[in-house]
């Protein structure tokens, strides 16, 4: 598998019911912004990209305006979202992502909340992540159960935990199993406890994930 650089070439999912915008992190003094489907741009306080006002910017932190209504977005948070959906309520039931250059499906999400990199992987039985990366989520792994993992250097100690919600764009589920790796994961993979909720159709480089009822 190629590397993948979390921070660039990263493509969201198109939500259909709303539009999602997200700070990758600050250039200067411009908000790197990724609005549904686009890469990163880097976009100063007085300039528009894709519908998107950026208003001020300080720190880690950006204000912007778009869909009529002013948000407050700090690199690392979950997306802001407005649409059809109605704002940061999670009712949808369509998920839609594009491949990028190397054949890869991702996306920005969040895990409880808070914001993530995911990457697609339908061979992997559970949601996968690394262990600084569940740190930084908060994830009390003492509470999990203790389970050992093959990876390409042999067999790892990780640990099974429960996800409280998953959710990408205005789609949310709940009570997701996953597992935490001891080694460090530059994304979390999607695995079949998130997608098997979803019924999945793959066309060409686009991937539409349909909730199951």
């Amino acid at each position: 598998m190629k590397a993948v650089l979390p921070l660039l070439g990263l493509l969201l999912p198109l939500s259909l019911a709303a539009q999602t915008v997200a700070l990758q992190g600050m250039l200067g003094a411009k908000a790197l912004l990724i609005v549904d489907g686009g890469a990163p741009r880097g976009v100063a306080a007085g300039e528009t990209h894709q519908g998107v006002k950026v208003l001020s910017t300080a720190g880690d932190q950006a204000v912007v305006e778009f869909g009529g209504r002013r948000h407050t977005l700090r690199v690392g948070e979950s997306p802001a979202s407005v649409g059809a959906s109605g704002g940061g309520s999670a009712r949808g039931t369509r998920i839609v992502l594009h491949a990028d250059g190397g054949g890869h499906f991702m996306a920005l999400g969040t895990i409880n909340g808070r914001s993530v990199n995911f990457l697609v992987d339908t061979g992997a039985t559970v949601v996968s992540l690394g262990a600084a990366e569940a740190q930084r989520l908060g994830l009390d792994v003492s509470k999990g159960q203790r389970v050992q993992m093959s990876t390409a250097n042999g067999v790892a100690q990780a640990w099974r935990v429960k996800l409280a919600s998953v959710r990408i764009g205005d789609v949310e589920v709940y009570e997701v199993d996953a597992v935490v790796a001891q080694q460090s994961m530059p994304f979390v993979l999607l695995g079949n406890s998130f997608l098997t909720r979803f019924q999945m159709k793959r066309e060409n480089d686009q991937m539409v994930l349909d909730r199951r009822y």
